[in-house]
């Protein structure tokens, strides 16, 4: 068992936690993760049995993020990894890791994942060039998939420590009616006007489109960077057979982005897909500020 000296640092899920002492801490054992919502999910599953790490930089997209060799070590040293699956961080193929503590979230499921063909490749950020073909990855947008994501954790963790398997249930018990509420909160908004055309700026959101039936067309756009004259023009394209009034974003984009989307009727508004750490709050407080969100662009802001 990997052996820890000071507790993690981690976000507002951990907060609420009592400190545990110093030799609770040297037996508790360590779990890594490749991404901020399967950080939530162990948390709230392993309490105060399991320390959670997540090691990517909060200024970097975890699925194209690769590992340094402390934080390689870090999780070739982990009782257990915990992986999204999905295509989601290409660089698990790139290194060894000890398949038997290697558990992949999305297994329980694999054939409801969305297969994606012609994704072109972009530049972006601190990752550079990648690409979104393969298979969709933020399985965690459907509230349903991520249940099942916080379940395989809840086995992987009653396998491990079965002496914990009545807390880890709980906490899976607690997380799973959150993530139901969730779900039930999310289709009622979005059937308000199912049919309603939506655009979003990256190819990130497809299980939100499936599960709750949204018709969304996404471009390659970035928050953050201004919209080059073909980007445009090729936007125009699609608002002609695809009379679109609102689009997604990741994050807010370029004032001037916001702007000339106003002239041509497009209104803009942030669904954050929280792979990475929030800023403020914690996976399901995101999300319900993602449906406060969403309820204005379908005319319903409660």
């Amino acid at each position: 068992m990997a052996a820890v000296l000071v507790q993690a640092v981690s976000c507002t899920s951990r907060d609420s936690r009592s400190v545990p002492s110093d030799r609770e801490v040297e037996a508790t054992p360590i779990v890594y993760v490749v991404n901020y919502p399967l950080e939530y999910f162990a948390e709230r599953i392993g309490g105060q049995r399991v320390l959670v790490e997540f090691p990517a930089p909060p200024d970097i997209d975890p699925a194209f993020w690769m590992p340094d060799a402390a934080a390689l070590a870090g999780f070739q040293a982990a009782d257990l990894i915990i992986a999204n699956g999905a295509d989601y961080a290409k660089w698990l193929d790139k290194v060894t890791l000890p398949e038997s503590r290697l558990i992949f979230t999305t297994d329980a499921f694999e054939d409801e994942l969305i297969r994606l063909d012609g994704a072109m490749t972009h530049t972006h950020g601190p990752t550079g060039e990648h690409s979104h073909a393969g298979t969709a990855f933020t399985t965690w947008l459907d509230a349903t998939l991520a249940a099942q994501q916080a379940e395989a954790i809840r086995e992987a963790f009653t396998a491990e420590w079965p002496e914990y398997g009545e807390e880890f249930q709980r906490g899976f018990d607690q997380l799973e009616s959150d993530l139901v509420a969730l779900d039930s909160v999310i289709g009622q908004v979005a059937a308000k006007d199912s049919g309603m055309p939506l655009l979003a700026s990256h190819p990130v959101y497809q299980y939100l489109a499936s599960r709750y039936g949204l018709n969304l067309r996404s471009v390659q756009w970035e928050p953050n960077e201004e919209p080059t004259p073909t980007m445009w023009r090729d936007l125009r394209g699609v608002l002609r057979d695809h009379a679109a009034e609102w689009m997604l974003w990741e994050d807010t984009p370029l004032v001037e982005t916001t702007r000339q989307l106003r002239e041509l009727g497009v209104e803009s508004v942030v669904f954050d897909q929280c792979g990475n750490t929030p800023l403020q709050g914690d996976y399901l407080s995101v999300m319900h500020d993602n449906v406060v969100r969403l309820g204005a662009v379908f005319g319903r802001g409660d």
